[in-house]
């Protein structure tokens, strides 16, 4: 069950971690960047007191890697200097992280963090894997069989629509963005003893600057934490935060939570407008 102290999760979201594991079926979470979709995994794996394996699949990761990888040349390399190793083929295996998380000797947390990024065959390719538990070595000719089942956790930020087949075999959840009541509890969780009337303005300038019409990039909410921890950092009051209103420049430290040259005209001219 999901029931954590450092993680504010909504009731709904909860429900989805308790039914995927009840189910038996990975948990595909998609939402903005910086919703928290990745630490999800990290809060579950703690608070079950699991172990938690970690695959960050970038552009160039295929499905293979994530059973095992074989090493042929330098098999060869070593046959040509006479290596004994070169004997036992296991020697050039490299075991992908769902091979580690079928063998552990208990049930573990496995993430694969950002599926969309990977080709759109990827997800396609893991299906047999992910419905039996069980993938098969030809080099070793042998089939390698999760002993316990990993709760399996996958993320994605959207990019690219996932194949419905693979979307069948998955418990769905999208984490919408906090509201300012879930965002508070949020904030105070990491910065328990700050002024609230700091976070209370801090809040009010992140919200209204996410409404702007046009932002290439709205600022999550780890950009958030990240913009009051060095307001925190630099012991700015709210009396400095209500100057930068009036100040020819854009608040202190916005270079947190606006991220590109065309975001930073818009939140300029809004300033110059009076909001």
């Amino acid at each position: 069950m999901l029931d954590v102290d450092q993680y504010i999760a909504t009731r709904e979201l909860q429900i989805a971690v308790n039914a995927s594991i009840a189910l038996q079926r990975p948990l595909l979470i998609k939402g903005e960047p910086g919703t928290g979709k990745t630490l999800l995994a990290y809060e579950v794996a703690k608070a079950l007191n699991k172990p938690l394996l970690t695959w960050h699949v970038k552009s160039t990761t295929t499905a293979q890697q994530g059973l095992y990888e074989y090493d042929a040349v330098s098999r060869l390399r070593d046959s040509q200097l006479g290596e004994a190793r070169v004997e036992n083929i296991e020697n050039y295996i490299k075991k992908g992280k769902l091979w580690e998380a079928f063998e552990a000797p208990e049930s573990v947390v496995l993430l694969i963090d950002e599926i969309d990024k990977a080709d759109i065959e990827f997800p396609n390719d893991l299906l047999l894997e992910l419905d039996r538990m069980e993938f098969y070595v030809y080099e070793l000719q042998r089939t390698i069989k999760a002993t316990q089942r990993p709760i399996i956790i996958i993320t994605s930020n959207n990019e690219k629509e996932l194949p419905d087949a693979f979307l069948r075999r998955c418990f769905f959840y999208y984490i919408t963005f906090p509201e300012p009541a879930t965002m508070l509890e949020i904030v105070q969780v990491h910065f328990p003893t700050l002024s609230e009337d700091l976070i209370d303005r801090a809040m009010h300038a992140f919200y209204n600057l996410r409404e702007l019409k046009g932002l290439k990039k709205k600022p999550s909410t780890s950009e958030l934490l990240d913009w009051i921890r060095l307001l925190h950092h630099a012991n700015i009051t709210v009396q400095d935060l209500e100057k930068a209103d009036t100040a020819k420049e854009l608040p202190l430290y916005w270079g947190a939570l606006l991220k590109n040259e065309q975001d930073y005209g818009i939140a300029d001219r809004w300033r110059k407008l009076g909001r």
